[in-house]
């Protein structure tokens, strides 16, 4: 019962949710020299399995706050992950890279917010009114799995669109583990 309320709430956030997505955030993954990955909490994990996913798919990815991370530069994408678009510390990211001129992009489930504002532009998962209460989704699980999901979505998007072999990827998987 728990498990198909889950399914069904992250079908109807994905179902309301722009279809060419997938496209776009290609498009943009594609055009950047570098990319960069940010998100805090629940959202920063959503992130860190994303940043995985594009190294296996041959992208140059830094997630943000870890010591071996570059500084980012003009033509490089930030894209951060907030389910409210107004995280602080998020906020903060955002501004220093806009004035280094990279390129800014907003995963959130609201269509106007502080780094919205300041993004080049917002993809909102679902939409704003999808997001009420559901027992036993608490506190930002409806748009963390639904991220999760349209992430891993657009992956399965970039390896079918480029040819991407599973044995080309399993050769960037780390080998250290």
């Amino acid at each position: 019962m728990h498990q198909q309320r889950v399914i069904d709430k992250i079908t109807d956030i994905l179902g309301a949710t722009e279809s060419t997505y997938d496209e776009k955030l290609t498009a943009m993954l594609d055009k950047a020299k570098r990319i960069f990955i940010s998100g805090a909490g629940r959202s920063k994990l959503v992130g860190n399995f994303f940043a995985m996913r594009l190294v296996h798919s041959g992208y140059d990815v830094s997630v943000v706050g870890e010591i071996v991370t570059p500084s980012i530069r003009a033509g490089d994408l930030l894209i951060i992950i907030s389910g409210s678009g107004e995280t602080e510390q998020l906020i903060a990211f955002t501004n220093s890279a806009k004035k280094i001129g990279a390129d800014i992009m907003l995963i959130s489930s609201k269509a106007k917010s502080t780094i919205g504002e300041l993004a080049d532009g917002v993809f909102q998962i679902g939409s704003e009114e999808k997001y009420e209460k559901v027992q036993g989704m608490p506190m930002g699980t409806v748009f963390e799995l639904s991220t999760l999901i349209f992430l891993e979505s657009t992956v399965a998007h970039i390896i079918q669109e480029k040819g991407i072999a599973e044995e080309e990827m399993r050769e960037r998987h780390a080998n250290l583990e």
